[in-house]
């Protein structure tokens, strides 16, 4: 059974599931979990990975180039630590 998916639409699905991990970290910002649990850290480095092996696995298929891998990559651990920093300075003002 053969399914034809474009390269566009792995790369849509790419960013939807790297939406959903920060959607994540979103909504456990906003109940400072992110301060004091540290299993969440935990998920969201288990997160990572997994998408980071996604990213991976496309990028052997030839659906995204490196760089264009490692942008996604960037772009999402950027935007986590922005979320990290905003939390730790919340913090240092309680």
């Amino acid at each position: 059974m053969a399914s034809d998916i474009s390269k566009e639409d792995a790369i849509k699905f790419l960013y939807q599931d790297a939406d959903k991990i920060k959607k994540l970290i979103s909504n456990q910002k906003n109940h400072l979990c992110i301060a004091q649990c540290k299993a969440f850290e935990e998920v969201v480095d288990t997160q990572m990975y997994g998408f980071s092996k996604q990213v991976e696995f496309a990028v052997k298929l030839d659906i995204m180039t490196n760089e264009e891998g490692h942008r996604i990559l960037g772009e999402l651990e950027k935007e986590l630590n922005n979320v990290y920093t905003e939390v730790y300075e919340e913090q240092k003002e309680i």
